[in-house]
């Protein structure tokens, strides 16, 4: 009987060996990952997310282009498995934190900090606490940015607002997103100077405005777009994106409901409400209702709106709501090119006219 335990046991650990070899070879990890996003707060609260993944891809760490290996590397992303109701924990400054994820691995920290918060970024760190995996300290690191003193934040949208996506034509989006890489695809003309207009406006030394990246993108994406963002020297910042997605799903990326969109610049904006608000994003998709929304609901924290003109044929019905904007008193601005919306942004004296 001893030798029939001890036979399934041989077969079973080189069966798990074989498994991982495969998984290896897809630069798949079959080993829980602790994923933690960038986080943000304020002396009131702070707020840090993530995902635990029971299978996730493994880093990239080169790229080329090869538009195989770029098909495969972006199919990586959604070949994960959810760690559902993991136990994870995290300290700060002597306190600890711990919460469970949900059925999609994700997790959420929220808390009062101390009085003497410092401004600026702050390294956190998470740990996995299930039994199982205890010897192994199973740890994932990410940061926390408290804003310095600063008149305006900068929320923004992503795909077609700065990064070239085709967001509402689904077969050149997945074109390009599977053809590309986050070094290879491209921003629209001007747009990384305005950002950086914005961001350094007011400010003295490496201070800059806050940064807010919100998308209907899943957290697939993360870490390409932080990458891209990288790469092209876009304002670092805060990315608030939407549900993970499996493989099964690849081809409905991008398209999801866009009431999470709101609730997420909701937080934030309630989160610093003694902060002016410009809001930046396309006539693509829900961009221009979500700010009209935004605006009618915090008439009094909303100072400016950035619409991206990318159809012709929206434009009377996004003009619309751009009107509906300036009637409510918040400056907006509808443009094609970024140098317009530069010039509109001295206009109003959001950027120096130097």
């Amino acid at each position: 009987m001893q030798n029939i335990l001890v036979h399934k046991e041989k077969k079973l650990s080189l069966f798990k060996k074989i498994k991982q070899k495969i998984f290896f070879l897809f630069r798949l990890k079959y080993a829980p990952v602790v994923k933690v996003y960038r986080g943000y707060g304020s002396l009131e609260k702070i707020i840090v997310y993530g995902h635990v993944l029971k299978l996730s891809p493994m880093s990239r760490k080169t790229y080329r282009h090869s538009w195989i290996v770029n098909i495969f590397s972006m199919l990586r992303l959604f070949m994960v498995k959810p760690f559902v109701r993991a136990r994870v924990s995290m300290e700060w400054n002597g306190t600890n934190h711990e919460t469970q994820t949900e059925y999609d691995g994700f997790f959420k920290f929220e808390w009062m900090p101390e009085a003497n918060l410092q401004h600026g970024w702050h390294s956190v760190t998470v740990f996995l606490k299930e039994e199982k995996y205890k010897r192994q300290r199973i740890s994932g690191k990410g940061e926390v940015y408290i804003p310095f003193a600063s008149k305006h934040a900068f929320i923004s949208d992503i795909d077609d607002t700065f990064l070239i996506s085709h967001s509402s034509m689904l077969r050149k989006r997945l074109y390009v997103l599977f053809t590309k890489n986050a070094r290879s695809r491209k921003p629209f003309q001007g747009v990384v100077n305005h950002y950086r207009l914005l961001a350094a406006s007011g400010q003295h030394d490496d201070i800059t405005n806050p940064f807010f990246y919100v998308s209907s993108s899943e957290w697939n994406l993360y870490d390409v777009i932080v990458e891209f963002s990288k790469e092209n020297q876009l304002p670092k910042g805060v990315y608030l994106l939407n549900q993970i997605k499996k493989v099964s799903e690849v081809f409905r990326t991008g398209q999801n409901k866009h009431s999470g969109k709101f609730t997420r610049i909701v937080r934030i904006i309630e989160t610093y409400p003694h902060l002016q608000f410009i809001l930046l994003g396309d006539d693509t998709q829900e961009d221009p209702n979500i700010y009209l929304s935004i605006s009618e609901h915090f008439p009094k924290n909303i100072f400016a709106v950035y619409i991206r003109r990318i159809h012709k044929n929206k434009f009377e019905s996004v003009q619309t709501v751009v009107d509906k904007i300036i009637s409510a008193h918040v400056h907006c601005c509808y443009f094609e090119h970024s140098s317009e919306a530069i010039e509109h942004s001295k206009n109003i004296g959001l950027i120096s006219s130097q």
